[in-house]
Order: structure tokens, then sequence, then C-alpha cells
């Protein structure tokens, strides 16, 4: 088996809506996701049964996590508990890039790591 590095800027990106786009890196059991957050990109809460933990990489970011509203910039890291309604934006003028990781990982994102198939054959 031959080990491969990628470059989260190579990698296949999926627009998720307007001013959203991410891509993905997995392993067995966690799923890192690199996302793209644009100023103005319209927020959506939700949840999910995951354990996510974000790290902001540039930018800044406001949370809504239950009922608190965190902003969060870059070097420092959140985590959101399963099953807790909560969502993103970007603040400022700069593009926020976050780091997200999963565990386990994800299979609706599965898609986003088609790229790494070979790494599990």
């Amino acid at each position: 088996m031959a080990t491969n590095v990628y470059r989260w800027t190579d990698l296949p990106r999926e627009d998720v809506r307007p001013g959203v786009s991410r891509t993905a890196f997995r392993g067995d059991g966690a799923i890192m996701v690199m996302n793209w957050l644009e100023p103005g990109m319209e927020k959506k809460p939700h949840s999910h049964p995951f354990e996510q933990l974000a790290y902001i990489l540039s930018g800044r970011v406001r949370f809504e996590i239950g009922d608190e509203v965190i902003e969060v910039g870059a070097g420092e890291v959140v985590r959101i508990p399963p099953d807790v309604v909560h969502c993103g934006e970007a603040l400022g003028d700069e593009t926020a890039v976050n780091l997200d990781v999963f565990a386990p990982a994800r299979k609706d994102y599965l898609h986003l790591t088609e790229y790494q198939e070979a790494d599990f054959t």
C-alpha cells in the first residue's frame, strides 16, 4: 500500500450553496471537511448525530450552537455536540476557512473523498 499526500487546494471542491464550498479527507473512523465561507453567505441551521470539532484557519465565524452565539477566529477551535442545532456564518469582508472534523466519518460526505478510493483498496 502506498501512502498518498494531498494538498487541500488541489482537491475537488463542492459548491454547497452561494458563498459556501467544501472538500474532504477521510480515514476509516473520521472525516475532515475543509470549508470556505464567503461574506454574505446564507446560514442554514441544522443538526446531525455527529460530534463536530471546528478549527478556524483564517477569518472569523459567528457560530450559533443551541442557545449560544459565539465568535471564533483564526487559530481557535470549538466543539459542537451531536444533535444540537447549529450554524455558522463568515464575519467581516474576509473569506473564513474552517476545518471540521467529524467522528465517526459521515457517510453523507463520503462522495467528497472519492479521489481517495485507491487509498482504501
